[in-house]
């Protein structure tokens, strides 16, 4: 029998301060610039001055990229552009400076994290703060078999949560939320077409590195046939998730629901993050409003996704590459609009012109009447 009790996130996760939010909003009709003239930039430091209960908002000062690793049974089909157990590599090569989060990370001065869950290597061939949290080797084959044991999915679940208090404990103030996965996006899309009622075929897309046809069919079948597997389950989220998803997908919504209770807000990249989070919006319906998304894309299912929750994307450049990137790139509009938010100046206050106050002082210390010159000459006369 497990201890984790999802139903506690409910009562845990409370929605960002709406008070503050209305303050932080009568601020910005306040400050130089038409309300409304900065597009969502307005949106953006009213939703993080609500985020961090402050008015003014405060500057970003120790955002991270997290990404969760994994790789999973399912891309033994050729699902996937890259050959299954490889995302050690991928791995490697963003601990190395070699991958596109990597770069961005270095321009931005943003720390990644990886995380590893269920990668199909040698745990030696990682440093130790990488393995740490690793539950499983590989997650397992979805279409035909479990992807986790139920303790794998516990653990891995709880997993998360710890990384989302070390970060939250280490002052963190926003996370970018991403992977690192060969499979995870069919896994995803699984996920999303379980929890939205939908066809594989609705959900499936091309991938980071894009498919072909032959592929996309592989995949779609492999989705169709883990939905069915998936749909007697869709009551339990955590048995949902060791049945379909897969150990980094489970630990990616334990941060997530973790991240909520600990007021951190998320950006989220793409597919996979997006598919984590619908599954944690059904365990704490609070939850998304401590998310962002950071960008559209491309994948059906993220779109499809992101719609059930009211998100809508930051950014539309059509970066597939996955692992953070295309979340990271939305970090700077979000640090733009806490600076605008937080530096702005306001509307200097109209007061009365000096000479007209000094005759309304006049008027009223005398205690009598004021009386024209004319009438005054009269009755002098």
């Amino acid at each position: 029998m497990s201890s984790l009790n999802l139903d506690d996130f409910s009562d845990l996760i409370e929605r960002p301060d709406g008070g503050v939010r209305r303050d932080a909003e009568a601020r910005r009709e306040r400050q130089v610039v038409p309300p409304g003239s900065l597009g969502r930039l307005d949106e953006l430091g009213e939703w993080l001055a609500a985020a961090q209960s402050a008015v003014p908002v405060r500057p970003i000062g120790q955002p991270r990229v997290v990404l969760f690793a994994g790789d999973h049974g399912v891309a033994e089909l050729g699902v996937s552009a890259r050959p299954a157990g490889t995302a050690g590599q991928l791995v490697r090569d963003v601990l190395e400076g070699g991958r596109p989060v990597s770069v961005l990370a270095r321009r931005l001065g943003v720390p990644v994290r990886v995380v590893d869950m269920s990668l199909d290597c040698d745990p030696e061939t990682l440093p130790d703060e990488v393995v740490r949290h690793r539950v499983r080797r590989g997650s397992g084959r979805i279409d035909i078999e479990d992807a986790l044991t139920p303790e794998e999915a516990e653990a891995a679940f709880r997993a998360g949560m710890a990384v989302a208090d070390e970060e939250a404990d280490s002052g963190t103030d926003l996370v970018v939320l991403g992977d690192v996965s060969v499979g995870g996006t069919t896994a995803a899309g699984v996920l999303i077409a379980a929890l939205c009622g939908t066809d594989a075929s609705v959900v499936t897309g091309r991938g980071g590195l894009a498919i072909d046809d032959l592929a996309w069919m592989r995949k779609c079948a492999a989705i169709r046939d883990a939905l069915r597997r998936a749909r007697p389950v869709l009551g339990e989220q955590l048995q949902l998730l060791a049945t379909v998803g897969g150990a980094d997908l489970t630990a990616m919504t334990g941060f997530l629901l973790q991240s909520a209770v600990r007021k951190t807000p998320v950006i989220l990249d793409g597919v996979v993050a997006a598919a984590c989070a619908l599954v944690a919006q059904r365990i704490a319906f609070r939850a998304p409003d401590w998310w962002l998304a950071g960008h559209d894309s491309g994948e059906p299912g993220q779109a499809k996704a992101l719609d059930r929750m009211a998100l809508e994307p930051l950014l539309s450049h059509g970066v597939t590459v996955g692992e953070g990137a295309g979340a990271l790139l939305a970090l700077p509009l979000v640090q733009a609009a806490a600076a605008l938010a937080a530096e702005l100046p306001e509307k200097p206050q109209e007061t009365e012109k000096p000479e007209e106050s000094a005759a309304v002082e006049g008027a009223e210390g005398s205690g009598e009447p004021e009386v024209s010159g004319e009438l005054a000459k009269e009755e002098t006369e």
